[in-house]
């Protein structure tokens, strides 16, 4: 068990990183820019449609869905590569079970925003 004291200004200082990590996600990353536009043409069209409540916690919740799946898959790549620098058929299977991820997120994002969206649009 870690013995260090509990320090509010510790806990703040770690916001920093957690900051930082978005930031290098957004600069470095181009499918987090991809994601990161599609959740701003969400946003945009849900505040234009006035959806409800429950909609927008159901929008907001698949838009984080997709970026933590993001993040955790760009994060398992950069450590599978220091890793494992050169083609390892085990570090491959680890990447596509991280892209399969994002890709389970992604799929239920474009469900969730069928289902609030195009009654609101086309009916």
């Amino acid at each position: 068990m870690n013995n260090e004291k509990f320090s509010i200004i510790d806990r703040i200082k770690s916001f920093k990183y957690a900051f930082n990590g978005l930031k290098l996600f957004f600069v470095n990353d181009h499918n987090g820019r991809i994601h990161l536009c599609a959740a701003i043409v969400a946003i945009v069209l849900s505040f234009y449609l006035k959806i409800s409540g429950s909609e927008w916690i159901a929008i907001l919740s698949v838009i984080s869905a997709v970026f933590v799946a993001e993040i955790l898959n760009s994060a398992l790549e950069k450590l599978a590569d220091v890793v494992s620098p050169d083609y390892h058929p085990k570090i491959k299977i680890v990447k596509d079970l991280a892209a399969a991820a994002v890709l389970v997120a992604a799929f239920l994002a474009v469900a969730v925003g069928f289902i609030v969206f195009i009654p609101k649009l086309f009916l």
